[in-house]
């Protein structure tokens, strides 16, 4: 009984930490409810966000000191890389709602490949420096959890999985609503104002 609740005590809390943390409008959620609704490999897009997540939360957990001693740079130079990818995509966004004619694009077609698609979902998670201070952060609290740090770990896997099939399950719900051209405006539109906005935050971070 004791061995049950040290491991879903610390399971629980990272489970807790994991759907606070990942559960928020940011630039990869955005780009996976886009591409759930163009039905545009939304399955490899999951895939490959959900493994990352895995690989780097438990990464985190195991040697989160390592990278904090050794990567100072970090964070500053993924601040400059991670603004001007999502300057360019809010761009790309505000055309898109800009333009009437092409609202009705996404509907009609797939937009990428499965392997641009499976691209840009990388990019959008690991060219975000949110993404790793989020890591980092569950990586120092599990330590609070000594040998049952794993455990911990596993919970914040655990919200990421549920957090991405939520993501992929709304956007196959909110589908007969973007049959409206209007409403592929207003979701670029949307879109657009949540990149620029992380964009310059970023900013304001390293200037």
């Amino acid at each position: 009984m004791n061995a049950v609740f040290s491991f879903y005590l610390p399971w629980i809390s990272g489970l807790g930490t994991g759907l606070g943390l990942f559960a928020a409008v940011g630039a990869q959620s955005a780009f996976i409810l886009r591409q759930g609704l163009q039905r545009a490999h939304i399955g490899s897009v999951l895939a490959v966000c959900a493994a990352v997540d895995a690989l780097c939360i438990a990464s985190s957990v195991l040697a989160w000191r390592a990278v904090a001693d050794r990567a100072v740079w970090m964070m500053p130079a993924m601040a400059w890389c991670g603004a001007a990818f999502l300057a360019i995509y809010a761009v790309r966004s505000a055309r898109r709602a800009w333009s009437a004619g092409g609202a009705l694009a996404p509907a009609r077609r797939i937009a990428t490949t499965r392997r641009d698609a499976m691209l840009a979902a990388l990019a959008f998670t690991v060219i975000n420096p949110h993404f790793w201070l989020d890591i980092v952060l569950i990586g120092t609290l599990a330590q609070a959890f000594g040998h049952n740090a794993a455990a911990y770990a596993a919970g914040a896997i655990t919200a990421s999985a549920l957090w991405l099939l939520v993501l992929g399950g709304g956007a196959r719900l909110l589908r007969p609503l973007f049959r409206d051209p209007r409403a592929w405006r207003v979701l670029d539109g949307g879109i657009a104002i949540v990149m620029a906005t992380l964009a310059l935050r970023l900013l304001a971070r390293v200037v």
